[in-house]
Order: C-alpha cells, then structure tokens, then sequence
C-alpha cells in the first residue's frame, strides 16, 4: 500500500517550500519530496537576492502581491535574518507600462510617486535614465537564501517531512488518491500514497505531469544574470525593472531587471531570453549574444557599473506564453507551474493558494487556472517581467 500522508509535495524550491508551511501549520500531515541538497543551483530559487517588484497593473497580481508581503512579514518575524530589504525599486522605460502601473498602484494607496529623470539620477548617480520614473518605496529586494531556510524551518517546525536527495519517478493519480513512486538517496525504490500530491516541480514540471494533466506549453530556459563591481562603492541602488517598447523588444531581446546584491554587487539581467535546455543537460554558460546584450546595458544604462566585471550565474526560468502562472488542482493533484521567471515575490501567497486547493478550501483565482478551468486571456497580462 505505501506509506500514507495527507499530502506529498513534489519539489523543494520556493513554491514547494511555501506549499509545506502553510499546509503544515494548518495541521496537515505534509511529505515533500525533492531531488537536491538545500540551495543547490540547477532551478530556480537559489542565489542571495531576488526583485521585491509590485509594478503590476493587474489587480490578480498586486492583491496576491499584498498578500504574500504580509506573509514575508510573518515568516521573517520567526527567521533568524531580515528577508526583504526595502530600499525601493524604479521602474522605467515604455510610458504606458509606466504609467498603468502607476495609476493602478496609486488607486490601492501604494507607496509610490512618479520620478523625473533628473530626479531619479540625482538619487541614484549609479545609473541613467529617460522618461518617467515609477519609485515603489514598499519594495526593493528579497534575500532568496535566507528564505529558503526560512520556510524550511518553519514548515519543519510545524511537523512537515522534508526528504532530500530522493527523486520522484512516476505519479499515479485516481479518484482514490496519489501514489507516488520515489527513488531515494540510496538507490531504493518506494512507494509514498496520499489524498493529494502539489507538483511545483519547476523545469521538471511538464516531464513529470506528462499524460496526468493537460498543461500549456511550459517553456524551460537557461537564464543568465551576471553581478557587477560599482565603480563608486558610495553609490546607493535601488532594485529596478526597464521594460521596453515592443518594437524596441523586438532589437533587444528581454526586458532588464536587477538589484544590489550585498557582497556580489549589482546584479542586471535580461528577462526571458535564454536558451532552450533539458534542466537535466545545461551547460551553465550563456550564449555570446546574451552576454554581449547585458554588457551593453550596463554600458548605455550603468554609467556607475565596470561593464567589465560581470560573474554571470545560471537559472532556469519555466515559463507559459502569455508569462501567466499556471495554479489549478486536477482530481488530486494541484500544480504550481509556468512561473515565468517573476514568482519568487509572490510565494508565501502562491503557497497559500496550493494550500487551499489541496485541501479544497478553495480553487486558485481564475486567471491562473488551466484552460478548461477559466484561465485569462494571455492577452490581458503585462508584458514579461520579473
């Protein structure tokens, strides 16, 4: 028969993490399964910092994002470091972007003002800018490792199993229930059974729903940041997002995000441009094309950046078309997909939505759901960002 829990959670990177803590606080008896040592880096959610970002125009995203601040708030309140660093974050480039964002923040009572470049440079001589610039003061950056262990230990804490070095090598779902076959360190093969199982499995996502759930295309790239030295150590930065015009999108490539990263320097990458891989066959090296496009950058956007100075790390992103998260629950199983390359900010919330649904407390919001279930139009979402 296996060993029976409430629910077994297949990966252990932030989503997955998230997932434990709030299912195990509630009492749920909780399994998660996941293939690596704590913050390896062949997914998504290892390295120091990541975008605390709320320049969205879309209400789905900025009440999950309200929501998971104060959850951030709440697990940060029993970790043993700060999680999120407040200092701000500037959004620049296409003035529709800009502006929406803007209006939308303003009408919830965010934080926020509108920066003239002059303005914006004189706070921040590090780095150039053109056309207004959209400051969220409640924003700026999270420590990604430091969550990590965060949630760990508060879901470890409230009774959950955190199995390590074990990998999952096939899911049987029926009316009955899941039974999940696992692989451990060892080499030994068992069988673990539940009411409900949470794949949020990232790159690994579509390779172990194949034939169970009818996802859209999730597409797994290599992405690759890289850190660079400021050239004035009393320089001060902000986190920052430059979004670009279609049209300019179409020269470029992505999107440029970035953020301080206490030790390394600033971190500046191009969103979703990387290279298509197996995450079980990456290189961990970007093209010559990307590199040249993020010392480019640096150079026309980072006067107060050495373009010369960059340590380039590698991560996957998993993203949909339309760069919408894909949250649902299929019979018993309920998956947390396609994030796209900017769901870290969200995840204590995400969590408590894959909680919900594995319980059946409630389903997730309708613009993340399968298409069957009522997802939105891609259409009606922002253009990619992290």
């Amino acid at each position: 028969m296996g060993t029976q829990t409430d629910h077994i959670i297949v990966g252990g990177g932030i989503m997955g993490l998230s997932a434990a803590w709030q299912l195990a606080r509630r009492g749920e008896r909780v399994h998660l399964i996941e293939q690596f040592d704590p913050h390896h880096a062949r997914g998504a959610s290892h390295g120091s910092t990541r975008n605390i970002n709320n320049a969205y125009h879309e209400e789905f995203y900025l009440d999950l994002f309200d929501e998971a601040f104060a959850l951030w708030r709440e697990l940060e309140a029993g970790a043993a470091e700060p999680l999120l660093g407040l200092h701000g974050l500037v959004t620049q480039g296409d003035e529709a972007v800009v502006l929406a964002a803007h209006e939308a923040l303003v009408g919830r009572g965010a934080d926020v003002a509108l920066l003239t470049p002059a303005a914006a440079a004189e706070r921040w001589a590090g780095m150039r800018f053109a056309g207004p610039v959209l400051l969220g003061r409640q924003a700026g950056v999270g420590y990604a490792a430091r969550a990590l262990d965060a949630l760990e230990a508060a879901a470890a804490g409230a009774g959950a199993t955190i199995e390590r070095r074990a990998r999952v090598r096939g899911i049987d779902a029926s009316a009955a229930g899941v039974r999940v076959k696992v692989e451990g360190a060892d080499g030994s093969v068992r069988t673990l059974a539940a009411g409900s199982a949470i794949v949020a499995a990232g790159a690994w996502s579509g390779s172990l729903l194949d034939g169970l759930v009818d996802l859209p295309t999730l597409t797994v790239t290599e992405e690759h940041p890289a850190h660079f030295t400021p050239r004035d150590p009393a320089h001060i930065w902000p986190s920052f997002n430059h979004m670009f015009t279609p049209a300019q999108l179409d020269e470029r490539g992505g999107n440029v995000y970035g953020m301080p990263s206490p030790g390394e320097g600033v971190k500046v990458g191009l969103h979703a441009v990387g290279h298509v891989v197996d995450p079980d066959q990456r290189t961990f090296a970007p093209t010559p094309e990307v590199r040249a496009a993020v010392r480019e950058h640096v150079i026309e956007w980072f006067p107060g950046l050495d373009p010369d100075t960059g340590v380039e790390m590698s991560c996957t992103y998993t993203s949909t078309a339309s760069g919408r998260f894909v949250l649902d629950r299929v019979g018993p199983l309920t998956i947390a997909a396609g994030l796209s390359g900017h769901g870290y900010k969200f995840a204590p919330a995400i969590g408590r939505v894959l909680a919900d649904a594995a319980t059946g407390a409630a389903l997730p919001p309708a613009e993340f759901r399968l298409p069957a279930h009522g997802i939105g139009t891609p259409e009606a979402s922002s253009p990619a960002r992290p």
